[in-house]
């Protein structure tokens, strides 16, 4: 009888032994479920996305088990997308752009599961900094205003008036545009706007800021809009108008120069922060990030298409994103 007892205990022991290695010193599943959510498809989301999940698999994580979601740029979906992942219990929830981020905290308020966004350009101004967001940090997109101005002198150094169109809905976009304008009234840099509110108005939209007689128009990190470049260049360059954008995806989809967000190395800054939480970092001991380096891509195609001739001096440093043939190095 003794010996079947120490037996039992033995397998017991062994069992308990088993049960550890499955679970984390807190109890918990040793695999982290990160849930990487975007609000749409297009070229600079999917970009964030795919960088965030190579960088993770080159970390060598089997530890780490990344689910994807898209909302498909439906609002309501998006709420929906959040309410089941708090139900799941995923681990850390990495909201892409500013909408995506603000519904997240919306979703898992009350709870501590750690949120890192990405690609959100004022995340005070988004509600995503302050004593109730303590579970929250990532990395933001902003673009100094300055360097708009700077990017548009380069190429137009005899420039009169710039248009900055942005959709009204995207906290992302308005806060980028906002801070161009101040830099603008600040400098005596003349300049008009306009929004949209959704994609339909977008041909209007630009035909209204090229009858104020813009020189240039500017868009700076706004999804929508850079989910329909074709319709916003087709627009814009049958009157001869250049468009500078915020990020390198949206000069490959047609843009003609920008001096903004390198989408890889968002991605790779909202990776590394991604991994320090999964090792037991505190989001509230992480301030949030900018961006360590600038993009700065040119389109050569859209020069040729606006009649643009670029000096050596004008393209000194700046890469070369689209040939004049249409060849593409994005991605490179």
């Amino acid at each position: 009888m003794k010996k079947i007892r120490k037996i039992a205990a033995l397998l017991l022991t062994l069992a308990a032994g088993s049960a550890l290695l499955m679970t984390g010193c807190d109890g918990t599943s040793s695999t982290t479920t990160v849930a990487i959510v975007q609000p749409m498809s297009h070229t600079s989301l999917d970009q964030i996305r795919d960088t965030i999940i190579s960088e993770l698999e080159a970390a060598g994580r089997d530890d780490i088990k990344v689910v994807t979601e898209n909302a498909n740029n439906d609002t309501t979906a998006l709420s929906t997308i959040m309410q089941n992942l708090r139900s799941e219990g995923v681990d850390i929830v990495v909201p892409i752009a500013t909408t995506t981020a603000q519904s997240a905290k919306a979703a898992f308020e009350g709870e501590n599961t750690p949120i890192i966004f990405s690609a959100v350009s004022d995340p005070t101004a988004a509600g995503l900094t302050g004593p109730d967001c303590e579970n929250i940090t990532g990395v933001s997109n902003n673009i100094p205003s300055d360097e708009i101005v700077k990017l548009i002198s380069n190429f137009q150094p005899g420039y009169k008036k710039i248009g900055f169109l942005y959709t009204s809905s995207e906290t992302n976009s308005v806060s980028t545009i906002n801070a161009a304008k101040a830099y603008c009234d600040e400098n005596n840099i003349a300049y008009a706007e306009a929004s949209i509110s959704s994609l339909s108005e977008l041909p209007t939209a630009v035909q209204t800021l090229l009858s104020e007689g813009v020189d240039a128009l500017y868009t700076g990190n706004d999804n929508s809009i850079a989910s329909a470049m074709p319709t916003y260049t087709d627009a814009a360059y049958s009157s001869g108008v250049p468009i500078y954008c915020g990020a390198d995806s949206m000069v490959a989809d047609g843009g003609f120069a920008t001096i903004g967000v390198n989408y890889v190395q968002l991605g790779k800054q909202t990776a590394d922060l991604i991994l320090q939480v999964a090792d037991g970092a505190s989001p509230a001991d992480l301030p949030y990030q900018t961006l360590s380096e600038y993009a700065k891509f040119v389109n050569l195609q859209a020069a040729d298409t606006l009649g643009l001739e670029l000096t050596n001096d004008m393209l000194d440093g700046y890469e070369i994103l689209v040939e004049a043939d249409g060849t593409s190095h994005f991605g490179e």
